[in-house]
This record gives structure tokens, C-alpha cells and sequence, in this order.
């Protein structure tokens, strides 16, 4: 993937993951990355609708993962799509907690581990440093 491909990338989600919605701002001690909403594996390509900015946390535990197991109902349930689906669709923040809103959300808060201790605390920091 090309440098121009990354820049566009970035610029649309406005630096911030589009799955935490994490600022790279904030965590300056990791560089986001574009990573493939379908992997390559599952025939996902370098198209930029198949394109997301996503913070090393996010990306790491997303993988080529398309789905999750739902904690609600215990059912499978499809990952967020950020060129498909609106976050505040499925997600909402609670305090420091991100929230999943749907089966799509609860799956996606799960499987990408949103709401580690670590990153439960940095968010709360933030809260409090921004005022």
C-alpha cells in the first residue's frame, strides 16, 4: 500500500481509530496504522473502502477477524464496519467505558478488548487532563 493511500486514510477518520475512537494525539508513544477491514486472507483488498485507521490496540486484537461471539446472547455477530456503519450506531460512551450498543457493537467491544484496564485508565486520564 502506498504512502498517498495511508495519508488518505488518516486524513478521513481525522486521526483517531475508528473503532476506539482514540486520538493519535493522545497516544503519542504508538503510530496508528491502516489496516484492512477484511483482511486479505478473507479476499479483503487495498481498496480504500476496505481501508481503517485503528490504533496498534484495536488492530492487534481485531486481526482478521469479521466477527465475534455477542456476550448479550452468546450468538455470532459481524465486527463494525467503519465504511459501512456509523459508530454512534453502535457504541456509546459510558465515563471511560465504550459501550457496545448492538450485537455488532457488544462483539466489537469483546473482540478488539476496548475496555482493558489499561486502556479504561488512559481514557479516564484523558477525561480528566481535558477537562
Amino acid at each position: 500500500m502506498d504512502a498517498a493511500t495511508r495519508a488518505f486514510v488518516r486524513s478521513r477518520a481525522a486521526d483517531r481509530c475508528e473503532y476506539c475512537h482514540a486520538h493519535q494525539d493522545d497516544d503519542p508513544w504508538y503510530i496508528f496504522q491502516t489496516e484492512h477491514i477484511v483482511s486479505k486472507q478473507h479476499g479483503g483488498t487495498d481498496d480504500p473502502d476496505n481501508l481503517a485507521f485503528a490504533c496498534p490496540h484495536c488492530n492487534q486484537h481485531k486481526g482478521p477477524n469479521l466477527a465475534g461471539i455477542d456476550p448479550f446472547d452468546g450468538r455470532p455477530a459481524l465486527l463494525f464496519h467503519p465504511r459501512q456503519q456509523e459508530w454512534d450506531d453502535h457504541f456509546a460512551h459510558r465515563g471511560p467505558l465504550i459501550i457496545g450498543q448492538t450485537a455488532t457493537g457488544r462483539a466489537t467491544v469483546r473482540v478488539l478488548n476496548m475496555n482493558d484496564e489499561l486502556r479504561v485508565v488512559f481514557r479516564d486520564w484523558l477525561r480528566t487532563v481535558r477537562g
